[in-house]
């Protein structure tokens, strides 16, 4: 399992409207992609505007394939992307170790 984390940083005073718009994308058209396993987002304390994606899929290539060469990639962008002060920082990590 790969998993792709999206630092995403947006404009301030904005965050109630991203928190509905990030939910609503995630569900709506990344949960219907191909290799979709599960998603997280977490807000920041100190940096309100500042949201860490946390994306699980089966392979890399389901999240730079498959979802960002597809309709469903340019749909998820129009939910959220009005939000981005900035374009997200993006990589994808694998499994090295986890707790029970």
């Amino acid at each position: 399992m790969i998993l792709e984390l999206a630092d995403i940083r947006i404009h301030p005073g904005r965050q109630a409207e991203f928190d509905a718009a990030i939910r609503k994308g995630v569900e709506t058209v990344i949960s219907k992609a191909k290799g979709f396993r599960g998603y997280k987002v977490n807000k920041g304390i100190e940096s309100p505007e500042r949201y860490l994606l946390m994306i699980f899929w089966d392979t890399i290539e389901n999240h730079t394939v498959d979802f960002r060469q597809s309709a469903a990639f340019q749909d998820w962008r129009a939910i959220v992307g009005p939000y981005f002060a900035a374009p997200p920082a993006v990589e994808h990590y694998a499994l090295l170790a986890k707790s029970a």
